[in-house]
């Protein structure tokens, strides 16, 4: 029988080294391997001929499987050890207890797929789909010499994703119960509503991690870097957050008060400042119109400020980096090149505020009013003049107003702003790359020479 052929529906390939060294592994050729494929993709397109790819327990490692259609595969408990996985479709696949450590997925869409007992450590994942992906605990068995079951595993027999890279990775309802996801990269990604129930992600980098109504009951979050992330509505009832890093991320307070939060990094009270709010705010002005030879510069980085009042105030090129401003009044607000970097301005009132120049970056503008607000550019004379735009790079703006707001050059790349209120804008010259502006409301909106790409939510 040739190499990697049929019979009785099982696949059959040549026994190798490899394969005496360990009957638990069969060893596949790059040039088998394709052919495996070339019939599933026979089968997926319910061609004579064709037939699903069972690739159970195969020993697939370093091999190339990037841009294929692999979906509904059984590749449950293969090898798959530094193989090239990017942007395959692994839709609805059954990758139980395969080994995945050091394999490239970027890109690659593991919707619904059976990921149970994988193992995922140092992977690169960034920008791969993992909507429903199941990622419990699991371990494969065989049968033994003496008639016993024995465990296929690879030092572990839960889900594991240690030291992998999921960065901008999608995993909305993923399923990662007690699974080690420990210094992992997640940076940007969505675990949207994913069942993280005694998940251990040490030291892991969750900056800008989107975790609303995630349940993080009794995980491990010790030592964890959750700048930006958004944990609204998340389930964190015996959550140890030792040593943890939450400034600028997206709470609700009471919430937080369930989970342990031992030395973790946190906003601090308006009470923590050294002086009145108007003393404060009368130096900063001082300090702005002498062109900072006297008064002092405002600094509010990391205070809770939420639901204040600050009407008609001056701010301009304060320092407000992690600053909560939840609900706050900041109508005709002068914030010209203020420093508002993860600042939480959730449902504030910013109508015909001055935001020129302001750095925005990955702020949190949910539900906020900015009608009429400006947001151009700012001209700073000098021998080398220079154009600072406004900066809301990967700021988040969902239900947001921004009626008839003039954000022409701004930078609003990565940007989400579903929902939001664009109608008589000027947004002429912006940068939108990789925006989300699925529901926005543009009738008016002026986006001459905007940079578009990849754009998501527009129908052209």
């Amino acid at each position: 029988m040739r190499a990697g052929s049929w019979k009785g529906g099982q696949q059959t390939v040549p026994r190798s080294t490899d394969e005496q060294k360990d009957p638990n592994r069969k060893r596949l050729s790059q040039q088998d391997l394709d052919r495996v494929i070339r019939d599933h993709t026979r089968y997926l397109q319910r061609r004579s001929g064709g037939r699903r790819a069972c690739l159970r327990l195969f020993d697939l490692s370093h091999l190339e499987l990037s841009g294929r259609d692999l979906s509904e595969a059984d590749l449950s408990g293969a090898n798959l050890y530094g193989a090239r996985i990017v942007g395959t479709v692994l839709a609805h696949a059954n990758l139980y207890g395969a080994d995945l450590r050091l394999a490239n997925l970027t890109d690659s869409d593991l919707t619904l797929a059976d990921m149970r007992g994988t193992c995922l450590r140092g992977a690169v994942l960034t920008g791969a789909c993992m909507v429903d992906t199941d990622l419990r605990d699991g371990v494969i068995v065989t049968p033994g010499s003496d008639g016993s079951l024995e465990p296929i595993s690879f030092d572990t027999t839960i889900t594991e994703l240690t030291c992998a890279k999921i960065n901008n990775a999608n995993l909305t309802r993923a399923k990662l119960a007690n699974a080690f996801v420990m210094q992992t990269d997640l940076t940007d990604s969505v675990l949207r509503d994913a069942r993280l129930i005694r998940t251990n992600l040490t030291n892991s980098d969750l900056t800008g991690c989107v975790l609303e109504g995630a349940d993080l009951s009794d995980a491990n979050l010790t030592g964890a870097n959750l700048t930006g992330a958004d944990l609204r509505n998340a389930k964190v009832m015996g959550c140890n957050m030792t040593n943890a890093d939450l400034v600028g991320a997206i709470y609700d307070r009471d919430d937080l008060l369930k989970a342990n939060l031992t030395n973790a990094r946190i906003l601090k009270p308006a009470g923590s400042l050294r002086r009145p709010i108007l003393d404060v705010l009368r130096d900063h002005a001082l300090w702005t119109v002498t062109n900072g030879r006297s008064g002092e510069r405002i600094d509010f980085s990391e205070i809770d400020l939420a639901e204040s009042d600050f009407t008609g105030r001056n701010l301009s090129a304060s320092l407000m980096r992690s600053v909560c401003l939840a609900d706050a009044k900041l109508i005709r607000a002068g914030l010209a090149m203020a420093d508002m970097t993860f600042a939480d301005l959730r449902g504030a009132d910013l109508t015909m505020a001055d935001l020129r120049g302001t750095n925005l970056q990955r702020a949190s503008l949910i539900g906020a009013t900015l009608t009429q607000c400006r947001m151009s550019p700012v001209e700073i004379a000098g021998a080398n003049k220079l154009t600072w735009s406004a900066n809301l790079t990967r700021a988040r703006l969902s239900d947001a107003n921004l009626f008839e707001a003039d954000m022409s050059h701004a930078q609003l790349s990565g940007a989400i702003m579903t929902g939001v209120d664009l109608r008589g804008a000027n947004l002429s010259g912006a940068n939108l790359q990789n925006a989300d502006l699925s529901h926005a409301k543009l009738d008016g909106c002026n986006l001459n020479d905007a940079d578009m790409t990849d754009v998501t939510g527009l129908k052209s």
